[in-house]
């Protein structure tokens, strides 16, 4: 059994990472810091150094100046763990001979193809396809499950969640659950059950205040059924689900837009620090980047219309841009979309018009919503429509990117 020395001093990651290690076959030892980095690696000779580039009390370019020079240590492999690097700090790493250099926030996918380049050794992992995204808004913790369920990305959730809760400082939040496009095989039970139990672990042990949004019989019966998730209600109707969790329309009164407002509106984390830990798979956004796809944008602002076309800029796809509906749909059957951004409010025709127009054509076209509005009907109808993918104005690029890829990993 391979031994890894992994130096951080964020706690959680620490944790994190020797939990996801250990459950690949690695036996592991964890150090707080450069200096306890350094003791431990004499102490224990580790066929892998895994360590943050920034130490306190020994940098990690003196423990490899170190593994340079003794014997014992010479042919002990390193991976350089950062947020960001300057081009001459990964140059000299170079030099140093690092083997790897993974940035932070870390995702499963590039560790464990990391681990297995300098190890040699191929590890076992569940390769089920699935779609796991956390984030808050407000005070409530919304998690996105879709595809299938994976037993190592279901376990990362539970590092996420903490990670998260320490950064927007709710301890114990309201959870809504979205769960589409999975259909349950065999062993898929205990891995929903143990998605619960992390939740329930984790963010919160009131059943009453955990809603679960699925159109899934299967997976309602499995909630319903199950003794220590009584209180867990599963519904396909966002409106009851956001209900459940914002209070009933008596008690909401005036206020349920402004509330369903700050719900669906990120919010900034209320404590200063960078996510370490991402639950996205690498092969997600750059797999589908790489396709030559056709994609529309139906918005009037040529702000956003430019903002589209630059954040896959890179990408091979062939971008259209319409300034409102009418156009789009008349000019459509000349093309071959994969995907659709859709404003709402736009002239001419407008956004719930198109969706209209696309559902009498039978046209089931992914579309990802941008919209200014964020009220409660405006929501509802979008969700009428069979839209899952909402996204409030203004937007930011990585958000953008990330929650087209998971809409095309979906229907790809």
């Amino acid at each position: 059994m391979q031994k890894i020395l992994i130096i951080d001093e964020s706690p959680l990651l620490r944790e994190y990472l020797e939990n996801q290690l250990q459950s690949l076959g690695f036996e592991t030892v964890t150090a707080i810091n450069g200096l306890d980095g350094l003791a431990k690696i004499k102490g224990n000779l580790p066929d892998i150094i895994m360590m943050d580039y920034y130490l306190s009390r020994r940098s990690s370019v003196e423990i490899l100046e170190e593994r340079n020079r003794d014997r014992n240590l010479h042919h002990t492999k390193v991976i350089i763990m950062a947020s960001k690097l300057a081009k001459d700090a990964v140059v000299h790493l170079g030099k140093l001979k690092a083997n790897k250099i993974l940035f932070k926030p870390l995702r499963m996918d590039v560790l464990t193809k990391a681990i297995t380049e300098v190890s040699g050794i191929k590890m076992n992992t569940d390769e089920t396809p699935c779609v796991i995204e956390a984030h808050f808004n407000d005070e409530i913790l919304f998690i996105e499950i879709a595809r299938g369920l994976n037993r190592h990305k279901i376990e990362q959730l539970r590092y996420k969640i903490t990670e998260l809760q320490q950064l927007y400082q709710v301890k114990v939040p309201k959870v809504l659950v979205m769960v589409s496009d999975v259909e349950l095989e065999e062993g898929d039970k205990d891995k929903l059950l143990n998605l619960f139990s992390i939740i329930m672990t984790e963010a919160q042990s009131n059943t009453k205040l955990i809603r679960v949004l699925t159109g899934n019989r299967a997976i309602a019966e499995i909630i319903a059924g199950t003794e220590v998730l009584k209180g867990v209600e599963a519904t396909p109707h966002l409106e009851k689900a956001m209900e459940g969790l914002l209070g009933t329309k008596h008690d909401l009164g005036k206020h349920e837009d402004d509330a369903l407002h700050r719900v669906l509106k990120s919010t900034a984390p209320k404590k200063e620090g960078t996510e370490l830990i991402r639950l996205g798979y690498e092969e997600q956004e750059t797999g589908i980047l790489g396709q030559s796809l056709e994609v529309a944008v139906v918005d009037d602002d040529p702000v956003i219309q430019e903002l589209v076309k630059t954040i896959f800029s890179q990408s091979k796809w062939r971008i259209s841009v319409y300034p409102n509906g009418k156009v789009f749909v008349q000019d459509m059957d000349k093309h071959d979309f994969s995907l659709i951004f859709l404003d709402l409010m736009m002239p001419e025709m407008n956004g719930f018009q198109v969706m209209e127009y696309l559902k009498q054509k039978k046209n089931e076209i992914p579309i990802i919503v941008f919209s200014a509005l964020s009220r409660q009907e405006s929501v509802i109808k979008a969700v009428s429509y069979g839209i899952r993918s909402y996204m409030i104005k203004p937007l930011k690029p990585k958000q953008v990117l990330q929650k087209t890829a998971e809409v095309l990993s979906l229907s790809l």
